[in-house]
């Protein structure tokens, strides 16, 4: 069993499923399937660094509030930690901290030489002006300024940040460091040196993976009907994606509710209605409306989760339909409710592999930034799907191999190649 580290004995999240504790779980799974020792394990176990920093920040009405802002940096045995910074309201460091160890596995699992990072303030952006947003993200960033570079670790937007928010800390890193350094974070904007292919990536790798498990199976994506929840960054681009390639979108969803239509949501007018509608997509021309929990329930080939974690539990598991889940998000799908779904013969593509897609096109994106060459829209989609094709076929090997599940493989996979690298530099001192 692995032995809690004190840096993360802070009271588990409100959800009765702590992440951090679920991520273990799978690390504890993959190293008994490997037949790690314990020391490995113990380490692995643990992030390197775990850093909160104060943030205070004078709002627009000149009252001073006094944030909490976490990085934690989990393992750089493969090269410099990488991973997103949210702003969201139930930041929690035992969820920062699960989220930094998922990173490290996907990066070893891609092949990428990455390390696992994570950051996030636990803060409701909409509750910000822009100008507020700015100053918590620069003094942020600017706490972190020691503990974050392009060869030391590398952030990039996740839920409630964007290119805008990585733009003004690329910025106040530069500012300070006396030069632009474009590498030190990734999905900025394409002036500053972003790159092209970005804001569309994770939604392309989900596609991908997808395309890819249906054909092993015979199988095309025309015709196939899929329910995704969550129509953000990720979602909406998964959708636009499939749709392109013939399959039938028959349900979306927000936080404010979901819409459904039995021959299928024309993808293109949703996302105009999405731009005239502050997002919502409540009210859709022929749809009708769903919640979010009846969407998970939805008759169809192919769910893709692609909004929060712990959506699909033990609790309504029994009612999920589909043939196949794609793990769009991080950990939508809890550990018993993953059993549940691989004893019915449901096949679960894992979050490590599913969502792979943003990490490896911020993997090129920081490519470009260092070598001060940008490709095309066409190379950098090639690259990513030559490393996300690669990766499942790995996955489907390990699987058929050891005879085990393709979460199980891809954690072996990813888990396996971190310990044979500690092992092969050794402890210092």
């Amino acid at each position: 069993m692995i032995s809690k580290s004190s840096l993360l004995a802070e009271p588990a999240s409100p959800a009765h499923i702590c992440p951090f504790d679920q991520a273990c779980s799978y690390l504890e799974a993959a190293a008994k399937e490997l037949n790690l020792n314990q020391g490995l394990l113990e380490i692995l176990s643990h992030p390197r660094k775990v850093v909160t920093v104060s943030i205070p920040v004078k709002l627009d009405d000149g009252e001073i509030q006094v944030l909490a802002g976490h990085r934690v940096q989990h393992s750089d045995v493969l090269g410099p930690y990488k991973g997103g910074i949210r702003f969201y309201p139930a930041v929690t460091l035992r969820e920062v901290s699960a989220l930094a160890m998922l990173m490290t596995w996907k990066c070893a699992l891609l092949g990428i030489p990455y390390g696992g990072g994570k950051g996030g303030i636990a803060i409701d952006p909409k509750r910000y002006s822009v100008g507020e947003l700015e100053r918590i993200s620069r003094r942020y960033i600017s706490e972190l300024i020691k503990d974050i570079g392009p060869s030391v670790d590398i952030p990039a937007p996740d839920m409630g940040t964007s290119a805008r928010e990585m733009a003004w800390m690329m910025d106040t890193y530069s500012v300070n460091i006396g030069h632009a350094v474009p590498g030190v974070v990734t999905g900025k904007p394409l002036s500053i040196g972003g790159s092209l292919g970005r804001e569309m990536a994770t939604g392309r790798g989900t596609m991908i993976i997808v395309r890819e498990a249906l054909a092993d199976r015979g199988k095309s994506l025309v015709g196939v009907r899929v329910a995704i929840q969550g129509f953000g960054n990720v979602g909406c681009a998964a959708a636009e994606l499939l749709y392109e390639a013939g399959a039938k979108i028959i349900a979306v969803s927000t936080g404010a509710g979901g819409i459904f239509s039995e021959v299928g949501l024309d993808i293109p007018a949703l996302k105009v209605y999405a731009a005239e509608n502050r997002k919502s997509i409540v009210g859709f021309p022929q749809s009708v409306a769903i919640s979010n929990a009846d969407l998970l329930t939805l008759p169809c080939d192919v769910l893709i989760p692609a909004a929060l974690e712990n959506q699909i539990t033990e609790e309504n598991v029994n009612q999920v339909q589909a043939q196949i889940v794609a793990e769009a998000a991080n950990g939508p799908v809890t550990l018993e409710a993953n059993l549940a779904l691989e004893a019915r013969g449901v096949i679960v593509l894992p979050d490590i592999l599913a969502n792979a897609g943003g990490v490896v096109v911020s993997y090129l994106e920081w490519v470009q930034g260092l070598s001060y060459v940008f490709w095309d829209e066409e190379r950098v989609n090639r690259e990513m799907e030559h490393l996300m094709v690669q990766a499942y076929r790995k996955v489907i090997h390990q699987s058929e191999v050891r005879q085990i599940s393709l979460r199980l493989a891809a954690y072996t996979l990813g888990v396996g190649r971190v310990a044979q690298a500690l092992t092969d530099r050794g402890l210092y001192p």
